[in-house]
């Protein structure tokens, strides 16, 4: 069982996850070398738990998502996502890190590394990108729209708003 403390960490790393594994995605070949966005990100999954004691906790997890951009067509604009990752309490002190990747409909992907220390920051390592999202740097905000209920134990949902810039090489 996911904790709520979990579930919240989980729900806020896994926002800047999509948020940053998504940045830089295109409908089209056109996109322009540098701008801005603004869309909604969506996923759900599946979570695994040791529900040790009220403050040592762990759980590793799997999702899948996709985007809808403010502006239909542009940046970002129905891309797919792909997520695993994990959350762990040890006396409170909550850690998690996650990998992505992202596909846009050109067939671009990229990959993405985030990691949460018990200090609460994330840090986000943009590993590699195909196609034009070779050499990809990313700026992004994320706010989060939920936790939304869970409908089945052991499964998640949630939506955020993500906002940035980005920058192809």
């Amino acid at each position: 069982m996911i904790t709520e403390i979990g579930l919240k960490r989980q729900f806020a790393n896994a926002g800047l996850v999509v948020a940053l594994s998504v940045a830089g995605a295109a409908a089209a070949q056109s996109l322009p070398k540098e701008g801005s966005y603004a869309y909604t990100a969506c996923w759900s999954g599946i979570a695994n738990s040791i529900a040790f004691s009220k403050t040592h906790f762990a759980s590793s997890y799997e999702m899948t998502g996709t985007v809808r951009s403010d502006q239909p067509g542009s940046y970002g604009d129905k891309d797919s996502f792909r997520c695993v990752g994990s959350n762990a309490s040890f006396a409170g002190k909550v850690r998690s890190s996650s990998t992505c990747e992202a596909i846009d409909s050109d067939g671009d992907k990229r990959l993405s590394y985030f990691s949460t220390g018990s200090d609460g920051l994330t840090v986000r390592e943009q590993v590699t990108g195909t196609g034009k999202y070779e050499g990809m740097v990313s700026h992004t905000t994320v706010t989060p729209l939920g936790p939304f209920p869970v409908i089945k134990p052991g499964t998640f949902q949630n939506c955020n708003r993500q906002t940035g810039t980005y920058k192809l090489k």
